[in-house]
């Protein structure tokens, strides 16, 4: 092998890393903040919810785990449609938190093209708290969350063990423990924020890595 081809293979591997790195980043933190409510599936139940955001998300799911975290809320949508970057549908769920700020460790790990890209946040940070005007941010998940813990009097886990408990809004402002999902996507939005607004609702201090085999 010569010396060129051994730098061509060199940055083409590099590049790659840098794909990953940019795929995890867009569909793990979702960056765009966008203002106003964004719009809502309409028309027969089957429709593909649009997801605001400018691409589409990647048919390999994050698996993203949080030790301890607090939001004002969480609300849950079923059987909601969205459509992936491979051209194919899932239904999947959508669930809906205000003010979602991460109390104790984040990972995020994707698996995709034969690369292992890792997110971890060890702290504390932040998907969505308040913006500068002190108004609650959203953010919005679509995937299925497998696990989720809430101590009211006893430990309740599950999503559905805590809709069963609380109804239809499951406030979180006690915080929760043991958070485990397959996520598609996460969209942090500014639902207040002016068209000239640069607050950012995404704060994830921690470290990256990309691994293939």
């Amino acid at each position: 092998m010569t010396a060129g081809a051994r730098g061509t293979r060199g940055r083409g591997a590099a590049r790659r890393k840098s794909l990953a790195v940019s795929t995890a980043l867009v569909l793990a933190v979702a960056t765009a903040v966008w203002s106003g409510q964004p719009g809502s599936a309409s028309g027969a139940p089957a429709a593909v919810q649009p997801l605001g955001v400018p691409f589409l998300p990647s048919p390999d799911p994050l698996r993203v785990t949080i030790d301890s975290m607090v939001a004002v809320s969480l609300t849950v949508d079923k059987n909601v449609t969205i459509r992936l970057s491979d051209g194919t549908t899932r239904v999947t769920n959508q669930y809906t938190f205000t003010k979602l700020k991460i109390r104790s460790h984040m990972n995020v790990v994707q698996k995709a093209n034969g690369h292992t890209v890792t997110i971890d946040v060890p702290d504390e940070g932040s998907l969505g708290g308040y913006d500068s005007a002190g108004k609650p941010e959203t953010t919005t998940m679509w995937g299925n969350i497998t696990n989720v813990c809430l101590r009211v009097l006893v430990k309740i886990c599950g999503v559905q063990g805590l809709l069963d408990f609380f109804g239809s809004i499951i406030p979180l402002t006690a915080g929760a423990e043991d958070f485990a999902g397959d996520i598609y996507a996460i969209r942090t939005v500014d639902d207040h924020a002016a068209l000239d607004s640069t607050d950012n609702p995404v704060h994830l201090p921690g470290t990256i890595t990309v691994t293939s085999p």
